[in-house]
């Protein structure tokens, strides 16, 4: 799951699963749109683009639904053996709801999460979001 597609995280995130399909590892990105840095597609680069329908009840759009949902669909269909997110949220959070969803079925899937300085600066100094994101990373940690 990628970041800011733009930012130095997006950078990194597309990096690491460069790296990783070099090695020969089959990697699937799941973000928005296409991660500018991954300009070609190799047979074991994927990527799936996550659709957010608009929903009029709503000033902003529910993505963490639509990626939720989507990330689910690529773990199952595709024998996903480790989800690895960047960002608490909406990433992680994501990430948990489709391992709640992927659990209902007998499939588990190790989560990994990234952080970067906004999760610091931004969701770091508000104790209500500290605690839920505090909760999403015990998850990514200690839950498989």
């Amino acid at each position: 799951m990628l970041p800011n597609l733009l930012a130095e995280s997006g950078v990194v995130a597309t990096e690491l699963g460069l790296a990783l399909a070099r090695k020969g590892h089959q990697v699937h990105f799941i973000t928005y749109s296409h991660p500018v840095r991954l300009d070609y597609l190799q047979k074991n680069i994927h990527f799936h683009e996550v659709h957010v329908e608009e929903y009029p009840l709503f000033h902003y759009q529910p993505y963490e639904l639509a990626l939720s949902s989507k990330m689910y669909s690529v773990i199952k269909n595709y024998d996903i053996d480790v989800l690895h997110v960047h960002y608490a949220i909406p990433h992680a959070y994501a990430g948990y709801m489709a391992k709640q969803m992927l659990e209902k079925e007998w499939i588990t899937i190790p989560m990994i999460t990234t952080l970067h300085g906004t999760d610091i600066t931004l969701v770091g100094k508000s104790p209500q979001k500290f605690y839920k994101t505090h909760r999403l990373l015990l998850v990514s940690t200690n839950r498989r």
